[in-house]
């Protein structure tokens, strides 16, 4: 630790910010850039009625793939037909009988959206308000309801990094530029354009589920893009509203240069306001743009509406 720079030393003095661009009260960043002219242009990439729903299982007997200190959800079955039998079930005129359950979350235990005000550095959150703002039992600044309560919905455009490289799941901290994805894409034969959701494929989801926990978690560091001034900037240039990946945290986990844990976070959550969509299911949708040759579509998703949450869990669907 004593070796890796602060994130201030990391990012610089000056770096990229999208701060007062909407308003000081702006607790949804980027996603503005998602006006209706965007929404219509993704609606212009369906063409087949296509549906895929991108979220991972909850519960799944697998498991939960989940950030280390996290844990997947506990469910608990509260009415069922053993309890009606032995009398402990209410009971209802008609005699009607339901079941019921409850469960337990990590609110990011799943695929999810981070609120904006999720991660920060220098005491201070996505929009130059005070990390205080986080204390008292929630978030009163940048929580995850006002994203809910705008939704998302945009030109998508899937950059498979895996299928690129031919594997099927990118290695334990690979990384890979802008530069890189570009060069994907043409691969591909599709454009990056400005506002569209970016979304891109590791594999390594797939890896998780076919792996045991231990050797998943062990030395933890996962795939994906890494830090450079020239990759913030591209993606402001760009106006990106959406990142969206197939990790658990949208990025190769520490920096393989500086060892700062985590630096896009801080560098597009944080300070250009770019929505951050963890844990995406992005298998199938793949295959079906791989067989046709058309990776883009209509991305949409609506976090659930929680009160000064830090994030929520989200089932995204493509219509392509």
């Amino acid at each position: 630790m004593a070796d890796v720079p602060s994130m201030r030393e990391l990012l610089g003095d000056d770096p990229p910010q999208n701060w007062g661009k909407w308003g000081s009260d702006d607790e949804v960043g980027a996603l503005n850039y998602l006006d209706a002219a965007q929404v219509l242009r993704g609606v212009g990439s369906v063409r087949d009625g296509q549906v895929f729903t991108l979220q991972c299982p909850m519960g799944h007997p697998h498991g939960d793939p989940v950030f280390p200190g996290r844990e997947g959800i506990k469910r608990e079955m509260v009415w069922d037909q053993e309890l009606f039998e032995s009398g402990q079930g209410p009971s209802f005129p008609g005699g009607i009988r339901a079941t019921d359950d409850k469960a337990e979350i990590f609110l990011q235990g799943s695929s999810q959206y981070d609120a904006l005000g999720h991660a920060w550095y220098d005491d201070t959150l996505w929009n130059g308000r005070s990390a205080d703002t986080t204390n008292g039992g929630g978030m009163s600044w940048a929580s995850i309801l006002p994203i809910a309560e705008r939704g998302v919905a945009g030109r998508g455009v899937l950059i498979d990094m895996a299928r690129h490289r031919g594997k099927d799941w990118l290695d334990k901290g690979e990384t890979f530029t802008h530069a890189d994805l570009e060069d994907a894409a043409a691969a591909q034969g599709v454009t990056i354009e400005d506002r569209d959701v970016i979304c891109i494929r590791t594999g390594f989801l797939k890896y998780f589920y076919s792996v045991s926990h231990e050797e998943f978690y062990d030395g933890f560091v996962e795939p994906g893009l890494t830090y450079s001034r020239e990759l913030v900037e591209w993606f402001q240039r760009k106006e990106i509203p959406n990142l969206v990946t197939d990790t658990i945290a949208n990025e190769v986990t520490a920096d393989p240069g500086s060892g700062v844990l985590l630096p896009l976070h801080a560098s597009l959550l944080r300070n250009l306001g770019v929505s951050l969509a963890e844990i995406i299911w992005l298998d199938d949708l793949a295959e079906a743009c791989a067989a046709d040759g058309r990776w883009d579509f209509l991305y949409t998703a609506a976090p659930l509406k929680i009160h000064e949450a830090t994030g929520s869990p989200v089932n995204p669907v493509v219509i392509r």
